[in-house]
């Protein structure tokens, strides 16, 4: 028996334009679908921001210190 899967729900994060909130990059047009499988993607709240690859590799050590001990 196959475990059911889980309700799709629209999310506005999905929906926004693309620009990495530490230095404004945004994905050339015709690249945004690849940019959401390799940005990072925050949600805080109801609030969605995203970090470009290149912000995400720069700044790891910041984004790791951030996590929750449980996560280590």
């Amino acid at each position: 028996m196959s475990e059911p899967t889980p309700a799709h729900h629209d999310d506005p994060g999905d929906s926004a334009p693309l620009t990495c909130a530490t230095c404004g990059h945004r994905p050339d047009p015709g690249h945004e679908a690849t940019a959401r499988l390799t940005w990072s993607r925050d949600t805080t709240g109801a609030a969605v921001s995203w970090t470009c690859d290149r912000c995400s590799r720069e700044h790891l050590r910041s984004i790791e210190g951030k996590l929750d001990p449980v996560w280590w």
